[in-house]
């Protein structure tokens, strides 16, 4: 009888040649003998060789999915299309920098799935491991998102997530939309949860977000989640 996969871990990735590996051998550590998993890489048509790399992972270690998309379509779009990708019914997302901790899954894992009333569960990192400007920006726009979206989680930057596929799927698809998962799952009618995750350095490759595309460009989707807030109360 072939077991139910348990877990999908997707990764949007995009220009990080030299994090993939050493990432995808952690994941393989941390939930070998413990989780039926698979690993589904999302390459948002980077510019680099990190395409290469994402091959090598997946002759070098069982259960390693490549998607590949044509065309740069951002990260909501790359967490999207690895999420329709995934075999599992539960999905951990974590970012392709290294950042992420893969030891915190299990605990995010278990949180979810021991707890029926829980419909995500997202990290919260406690000590930043970023330089001062990627910080402040990111402290602004969770201030300026938590008083406009009012949904009590503290760090939805994190990108350290899991949740349930079809709850994802079934939620509005927008850009830049994996910022407001979960004022969108709230919206939806699900409850959210944070828990306490190890943050890391990046040691390689550049940052993709700034004050400019992390707070303004924000706004107008705050207004639009704002909007189907409004929205949900009329109904």
């Amino acid at each position: 009888m072939v077991k139910t996969m348990q877990l999908s871990v997707v990764i949007p990735v995009f220009n990080e040649y030299g994090n993939v590996l050493p990432l995808v051998k952690e994941i393989s550590k941390v939930l070998a003998d413990r989780l039926r998993y698979e690993i589904v890489i999302v390459d948002d048509a980077s510019s680099d060789t990190t395409r290469d790399e994402i091959a090598e992972a997946a002759i070098r270690f069982d259960g390693v999915r490549p998607v590949v998309h044509k065309q740069n379509r951002g990260q909501s779009a790359a967490i999207r299309t690895g999420v329709n990708a995934a075999s599992a019914p539960v999905i951990a997302v974590l970012d392709g920098d290294g950042q992420n901790d893969p030891a915190d899954i299990p605990a995010l894992f278990a949180r979810l799935t021991l707890h029926d009333e829980i419909s995500m569960v997202v990290g919260e990192r406690k000590q930043r491991r970023d330089s001062y400007l990627r910080k402040l920006s990111s402290q602004v726009a969770n201030k300026v998102r938590a008083g406009c979206l009012k949904d009590g989680i503290r760090d939805t930057g994190c990108g350290m997530k899991v949740f349930y596929r079809d709850n994802f799927l079934a939620l509005p698809c927008f850009d830049h939309m994996h910022r407001f998962l979960p004022a969108l799952i709230q919206n939806a009618g699900g409850t959210v949860c944070a828990v306490p995750v190890n943050h890391r350095p990046r040691t390689l490759g550049k940052s993709k977000y700034g004050v400019g595309n992390r707070l303004w460009v924000g706004i107008f989707d705050i207004l639009g989640v704002m909007w189907l807030q409004r929205r949900k109360l009329s109904e």
